[in-house]
Order: structure tokens, then sequence, then C-alpha cells
């Protein structure tokens, strides 16, 4: 990223310098630039290698030359084998960085297929993100859908579900305790039986204080692993005001019934990686960004809340490709 940053700003101030000095300040009034071009290009050039380019990285004028037909002058940088074209107008006030054929670029767009997301609507949309605990890319879209769960509240039943296996045991080359509830395998997650039980218990803070569970989640997220979640998961559970008590007991005699309930979801709709997210029960297939959650479960209202109007952020995401299954 930071040779990125480097590298646009070079070729940005490259392009302003070169059409600066070659026109004397933007003053060009000739057609064609002066005879002395190339030495005042290289002289920029070696400028821009020792002040704004990281070692290794080495830019180069390759050419340059005006287009008469259509009132601009081009010139050609290379960096690191690729070229970049930037763009003055023959009278030397404007500078242009980029180029865009629209006729080329219509084409392309019109190739590619669309695939619009058609979320059916209502009154309180519904929204469902299947996941295993400890899958990482479970985890990112937990932390991302957070603040689409804080800003939009009530208006939404937001509920999250978990991935379950049967016979993952035997597929892994395991003992079934080491991944399943029980020795018959029938509710089995594929980090292991850790994470089989750290989904039971957030399914039980869901079912009896579901105003905390996003709450844990986050604090189970940010300061356990897989490894030591059972040591730690109370303490973050009384830091938070959940009654781990109550917990404890949903755990031992509620486990299979919880268990068998998401099994039975996970065959309804399908869903077989970590993460899965439903909305409407419908499937959602965007990319993952706190904005992209946001605006898809908003078009699944009836009539859109105010709060939609909101932009969260959009950028530490991933796409529907990755996932743990």
């Amino acid at each position: 990223m930071k040779q990125k940053i480097f590298l646009i700003a070079a070729i940005v101030l490259f392009a302003a310098l070169v059409a600066s000095i070659l026109t004397g300040g933007f003053g060009l009034t000739e057609k064609i630039f002066p005879k002395n071009a190339k030495a005042i290009a290289e002289k920029t050039v070696k400028f821009v290698n020792e002040n704004l380019l990281q070692e290794g990285t080495q830019a180069n004028l390759k050419d340059s030359n005006c287009l008469q037909k259509v009132g601009l002058c081009k010139f050609t940088v290379e960096v690191n084998s690729q070229s970049f074209d930037s763009y003055v107008s023959d009278d030397g006030k404007l500078l242009f960085t980029e180029a865009i054929d629209m006729a080329k670029a219509t084409a392309a767009q019109s190739s590619q297929p669309s695939t619009p997301q058609n979320i059916p609507k209502g009154d309180r949309p519904e929204v469902k993100l299947y996941v295993m605990s400890y899958c990482p890319y479970g985890i990112q879209a937990e932390d991302l859908m957070i603040p689409a769960v804080n800003l939009l509240g009530g208006k939404v039943d937001f509920k999250l579900g978990y991935v379950i296996y049967s016979d993952y045991a035997k597929k892994a080359g395991g003992k079934a305790t080491d991944y399943c509830l029980d020795e018959t395998e029938k509710y089995c997650s594929m980090h292991g039986r850790n994470e089989l039980d750290q989904d039971v218990r957030a399914l039980c803070v869901q079912k009896y204080m579901p105003e905390k569970l996003w709450q844990f989640v986050a604090a189970i997220n940010q300061n356990t692993s897989v490894s030591d979640v059972a040591d730690k998961w109370s303490g973050i559970a009384a830091s938070l005001g959940i009654n781990v008590q109550k917990i404890q007991s949903c755990q031992k005699n509620e486990a299979e019934d919880l268990l068998a309930q998401e099994l039975a979801d996970n065959a309804k709709y399908g869903v077989e990686g970590s993460p899965t997210l439903l909305i409407n029960e419908t499937l959602y297939s965007g990319n993952r960004t706190s904005e992209d959650f946001k605006q898809a479960i908003c078009s699944g209202f009836n009539q859109i809340p105010k709060e939609c109007e909101t932009t969260l952020e959009s950028s530490g995401g991933s796409t529907p490709s990755e996932g743990c299954k």
C-alpha cells in the first residue's frame, strides 16, 4: 500500500512537473513540445526518482507528442515496466492524468453479467448470519455486521446462527470428542469441540439475553482464541452483565436441542460455509463490508427508515468467495 501511494503521487507530480516545465508554467502556445523537452524531462525524472519513489522503484519517460486532432499533448511514464499516459491541453492550461475511452468502457460494462440482489421486502427485515465461532471470515463478518446492528437496532430482526456438520470427525481423521458433542457425531464443528461449545453459549445468550448477544460476540472475538475460550468466556460474560449460571445451565441442558435446530436450518437454507448471510430468507451474495451489509438489509424494507441514510465504513471486508467450508 505504501509503495502504491508513492507510485500514484510520483506519477501525478511527474505529470504536473513535466507539463509545467515544458510549457513555461502552463503557457504552451505551440502545437509541439520544445526541442529541449527530453533534457528537461530527464531532469524531472531524476527528481522524482530521488525524492518520491521508494528504493528499487524507477520512473522513466518513454515518449511525448501532441494529438492535434483532439487538442491534447500526451506524455508517457514507465514505472516498474508499467506505462502510464498523462495529458495536457494544447494551450497548456489543463492537466489530465487519465483518459477514458467511453465507447470501450461502455462495451466492457455491457459484457459483464448483471447480478443484482433481489431481496424480498418486509416491514421488519429478517437477517440471519451463519458462522463458525473461530472461522476468521466468520469473525470478520460478525464484526462488520455489528455497526449495522447498532444502526438499525429494533427495526431489523437480527439473528446469529452456526454452521454445524455431522460426521465431521471421520472426515477430519480425529476422535469424535475432538469435534463433536458426543460419540454419535451428529453435531460437530470444523475447528473443534471448543468452537462447538462457544456456538452453544452464544445461542444461549441469544435465547435468554438477546440484547447482550452482539456485545458478547464482539468481546469474545477480540479477547479469545479457540484454545482459551473455555477459560475466558465466563469472565467476559460477567463483565457484560450476562447471567453466567443461566448460560452454563442452558449449555448443559439445552445444547442438543439448540444444535438440532441449527442443523435443520442449515439444511433448510443450504448453509454449508462460514459466513453465510440470509436477508428475508434470501442468500446475500455481495461484498462483505458494513456498508454493503447495511445497503442490502435496507433494500429489504417496505418503507426504508431514515437510519439507512447513514453511511457506514466500507473497507476492511472480503469477497463472497472467501470462507470456511
